[in-house]
């Protein structure tokens, strides 16, 4: 692998990652094409590990989006970047307070939810914890209480109306949609979040969204 400079826009991802997922929704989102080099994060132990891979990124972590010559890592910064240097139809409000609610949103998901149950960590739970840590309740406990505390914002936000789909999707719905289809793979249950289930299930109607999905990648494999 070779991060050549090119005005074109390459992303770096892997079909079941949820920080890739994001970047593929925002890129969609924004209306700019791209191509897709996937990196098989669970065969022969997993590529992002490989030496041609880590001269990339280092942190041995997808996604990586190549643009204009620069190699740009974790997906809150790609989608800030895209933000920024593609202006057209923006991922984020115009408004300040309005935009740092959004980050605060997409951050909860990006730093709280998401790192503590991602691959490396469940293979750690696995490979050290001697079957003391159940992999799945680590994983229920920590999605539900992340969920909890934003589901809890959204009603607030909403004055407790039903209709909790608010403004068009952007920033946090990039976040807060491959969270979701995390806890639906591993059966938790969020049948209590009324906001976050009516917010996913409009998203999962639009186009940028579906496309996206992690079952219409071209490295994805059956299940």
């Amino acid at each position: 692998m070779k991060a050549e400079e090119t005005d074109r826009l390459t992303l770096y991802s892997y079909w079941r990652s949820s920080a890739a997922y994001r970047v593929r929704i925002a890129l969609n989102l924004k209306r700019l094409p791209f191509q897709t080099i996937p990196v098989n994060l669970v065969r022969n132990g997993g590529e992002q590990f490989g030496d041609a891979y880590r001269k990339i990124n280092p942190q041995g972590l997808v996604p990586i989006l190549l643009h204009d010559g620069h190699v740009l890592t974790q997906s809150m910064a790609i989608c800030e970047y895209l933000d920024e240097v593609f202006p057209k139809f923006p991922l984020l409000p115009a408004n300040a307070a309005q935009r740092a609610q959004v980050r605060s949103l997409a951050l909860q998901v990006a730093c709280e939810i998401h790192p503590i149950n991602n691959l490396r960590v469940q293979k750690y739970l696995v490979n050290q914890g001697g079957g003391a840590v159940d992999s799945q309740e680590w994983m229920s406990h920590w999605m539900t209480l992340g969920f909890t505390a934003i589901e809890k914002q959204l009603d607030d936000r909403n004055h407790g109306a039903s209709d909790c789909l608010g403004e068009k999707p952007g920033l946090f719905e990039c976040f807060l949609v491959p969270q979701v289809y995390n806890a639906e793979r591993y059966g938790i249950d969020i049948s209590s979040f009324k906001c976050i289930r009516q917010i996913v299930a409009h998203c999962r109607t639009v186009p940028a969204f579906l496309d996206a999905a992690p079952e219409n990648q071209p490295d994805a494999v059956p299940v």
